[in-house]
């Protein structure tokens, strides 16, 4: 998922070659690629989380 992300960061890139709104556009896909990386790690630590707070409750 990330390669394909990359490619289409680079052809973002070489299709914004002049220096206008070109920062725009990079903030923008490094906010889509923090996004996609903090859903793939809770994604991956969901179940983890929702074991410890189920064990918590159940203690209660």
């Amino acid at each position: 998922m990330t390669d394909k992300l990359l490619k289409t960061y680079l052809k973002a890139m070489l299709y914004l070659q002049d220096d206008e709104g070109a920062d725009l556009a990079e903030y923008a896909l490094i906010l889509a690629l923090v996004a996609i990386v903090a859903v793939a790690s809770l994604q991956a630590l969901g179940q983890n989380i929702s074991t410890i707070l189920s064990n918590v409750a159940d203690n209660l």
